[in-house]
C-alpha cells in the first residue's frame, strides 16, 4: 500500500509539473508580445496551437494568409511572422540581408542534421561553403558530367517503367523518382553507384528511410514545445530521431573514408568530376576547419539540396501532368518536336543521347510546366529567417530583434493579389509570351529562394529534371491508378507527397 500511495503521488506530481509547466509556457507567449498593438502583425494564435493543423498545416497558412498577407503566431519571449507579402521578402532576403540571419533558432533545430552545413549557418562557415559551391556549380566539367549522369539514369528510369508498363502493373512513382535521384545525387555529387534504382542497395535504402524520418523529425521541433526536454530524456520522437542520425552518420563517414582512400590512390589525377572529392582537396588546405565533421554536414546538405527538390518536384509534376491530360501530350509533343523523333525509337540510348543543352534550352513549354508545378508545390514550402536588430518592414509592421518571419512559399503560390484569379490553377501557359518562357521576380516565386542565398542548384535542378521528364514523356503517357484518391502532401522540411503516388504507364 505504501508502494501505491508513493506512485500515485509521484504520478500526481508529475502531471502537475506538467500543468504548471504548460501554463508557464502559454503565459509567456502572451507576456510583452504586444498583442493589440496594431505596429505589430495580428495574432493568430500561438506557435503551439500548429499541432492541432500539423497535418494540412500548408493548408492552414494559406488559409490565414487570404486574410493577411502577414500575420504572426505567439511564441515564449518572441512573435513568429508569416508572409506572403513579396515586398517584405525582397527586404529580409535581399535589401536588408545582414540584419536576417538563420539565427540561432533555426539553427539549434536543424543541427542534429545538418550541423555546420551550409542551409543551416549564417556568417564565416556559409559564405567559404557558398564560395566554394559556387565554383563548382558553374565548371563546364561539373556540367558535363552530371548531364552524362542525368541521360544514363533517364534511359534506365525508360527501362524500368517499360517491364511495369508491359505487365500493365502500377508502380509508385514518386519511390522510383526518389531513387532515381538519388544515385543521380551520389554520382554526381560524391562520385558513388549506389545502384538505389535497381534495388541492390540495402545501405543505400536503409540511409534513405533514416534520412527522410529525420527531416520529418526535424521539423516537428518546430511546433514541439518539448523537443528538448525529450531531446536530454532520449525519449519519444528524439530517440528515433538520434537513431536516425546514427545510421546517417555511418553511412556517410564510411563515404568520406573510402573516397579519400580513393583520392590518395589516384592523387596525380586532375579528373576530380564530383563535387565531395573538390570539397576533400580543399579540406587539405585547412585540415582541422574542414575535417570529416564538417564534410559530413556538407554532404548532408547537398543531399537535401539534390536529391528531396529534384525527386519531390517531378513527382508532383507527373500528378499534375496525370491531372492536365492536355498539358500532358502538349510536353509530350514539345519533346517529339525538339528532338525531331517522331516515331518510336528502337534505342533508348540513341534517343537520351538526343537529350543536348541545346536540345534542352528549346523546350519552352516543359520548362514553364515545371515552374507551374514548383509554383503551386514548392521544394521548401515554408522557409524563414531571424531579425537580429529592430526593424519595420515594407507593409509598415514593426519586428523585434529575436522575432522569426518565415515566408510561405506554398501559400503564395495560391494567392490571387500575386498570381490573379487563377492561382489555384495549373496553367503553364502563365510563364510563356508567344512561346517563350519569362521568368517572374525571385521574391514572387521564391521557390529557389532570392536575394545572396539563391539556390546555386537552380540550373542544376532543371537540368536534371527537365532531362528525365524528356526521356519519360517521350516512350509514356502517364495515367493516375485511382483517380478518385486525394494525394496530399506530408509536413516536414520538403514538400513530399504524403505516402505512394501509383500511377499507370501506357507505352507511345
Amino acid at each position: 500500500m505504501d508502494f501505491l500511495f508513493i506512485l500515485l503521488t509521484f504520478i500526481a506530481l508529475l502531471f502537475l509539473f506538467l500543468f504548471l509547466a504548460f501554463s508557464f509556457f502559454l503565459l509567456s507567449c502572451f507576456i510583452g508580445n504586444s498583442i493589440k498593438d496594431p505596429k505589430y502583425p495580428p495574432a493568430e494564435g500561438t506557435v503551439f496551437g500548429q499541432i492541432f493543423y500539423f497535418n494540412r498545416l500548408y493548408d492552414y497558412q494559406t488559409e490565414q494568409a487570404k486574410t493577411h498577407k502577414t500575420f504572426r503566431l505567439l511564441a515564449p519571449g518572441q512573435s513568429e511572422f508569416y508572409t506572403t507579402d513579396p515586398r517584405n521578402i525582397e527586404h529580409i532576403l535581399k535589401t536588408q540581408f545582414e540584419k536576417y540571419p538563420k539565427g540561432k533558432y533555426n539553427e539549434d533545430i536543424l543541427n542534429d542534421l545538418f550541423g555546420k552545413g551550409i542551409f543551416a549557418v549564417d556568417g564565416e562557415k556559409w559564405r567559404q561553403q557558398r564560395k566554394l559551391a559556387s565554383y563548382e556549380f558553374s565548371t563546364r566539367v561539373l556540367r558535363d558530367f552530371s548531364c552524362s549522369v542525368f541521360r544514363k539514369s533517364g534511359a534506365k528510369l525508360v527501362r524500368l517503367i517499360s517491364e511495369f508498363s508491359d505487365a500493365g502493373v502500377v508502380f509508385d512513382m514518386q519511390d522510383i523518382l526518389m531513387r532515381c535521384t538519388l544515385d543521380s545525387i551520389f554520382k554526381v555529387g560524391f562520385g558513388v553507384e549506389l545502384n538505389c534504382l535497381e534495388g541492390s542497395s540495402n545501405e543505400g535504402t536503409a540511409f534513405t528511410r533514416a534520412f527522410d524520418d529525420s527531416n520529418a523529425l526535424i521539423y516537428w521541433r518546430y511546433v514541439d514545445p518539448s523537443w528538448k526536454l525529450k531531446r536530454f530524456l532520449n525519449i519519444g520522437s528524439e530517440a528515433k530521431l538520434k537513431k536516425n542520425v546514427k545510421i546517417i552518420d555511418g553511412f556517410v563517414h564510411g563515404l568520406i573514408k573510402t573516397k579519400r582512400e580513393k583520392l590518395t590512390l589516384q592523387q596525380d589525377s586532375n579528373d576530380k568530376e564530383d563535387i565531395l572529392s573538390r570539397f576533400l582537396v580543399e579540406s587539405k588546405k585547412d585540415p582541422e576547419k574542414m575535417n570529416d565533421q564538417y564534410l559530413r554536414d556538407i554532404i548532408l546538405n547537398f543531399m537535401i539540396a539534390g536529391k528531396d527538390t529534384s525527386a519531390n518536384t517531378l513527382s508532383w509534376f507527373f500528378y499534375m501532368l496525370c491531372r492536365n491530360p492536355l498539358v500532358q501530350e502538349k510536353v509530350a509533343q514539345e519533346v517529339k518536336d525538339v528532338t525531331g523523333s517522331q516515331e518510336a525509337e528502337a534505342n533508348i540510348d540513341e534517343f537520351v543521347a538526343k537529350i543536348t543543352e541545346a536540345a534542352l534550352e528549346k523546350m519552352h513549354y516543359l520548362h514553364a510546366a515545371l515552374t507551374e508545378t514548383l509554383r503551386l508545390y514548392p521544394a521548401v514550402p515554408v522557409d524563414g529567417r531571424v531579425a537580429e536588430k529592430d526593424d519595420i518592414l515594407p507593409d509598415g509592421y514593426s519586428v523585434k530583434n529575436g522575432d522569426a518571419i518565415y515566408y510561405m512559399s506554398y501559400s503564395m503560390g495560391r494567392m490571387t493579389y500575386i498570381w490573379g484569379d487563377d492561382a489555384e490553377e495549373f496553367r503553364p501557359e502563365r510563364w510563356l509570351n508567344n512561346g517563350i518562357f519569362q521568368p517572374e521576380s525571385p521574391f514572387k516565386f521564391i521557390a529557389f529562394h532570392a536575394g545572396p542565398r539563391t539556390c546555386l542548384g537552380k540550373d542544376f535542378a532543371y537540368r536534371q529534371m527537365k532531362i528525365l521528364s524528356t526521356a519519360l514523356l517521350r516512350f509514356f503517357r502517364f495515367k493516375l491508378a485511382d483517380e478518385t484518391r486525394n494525394i496530399t502532401y506530408k509536413t516536414m522540411l520538403t514538400l513530399h507527397i504524403n505516402g505512394d503516388l501509383p500511377l499507370f504507364a501506357v507505352s507511345r
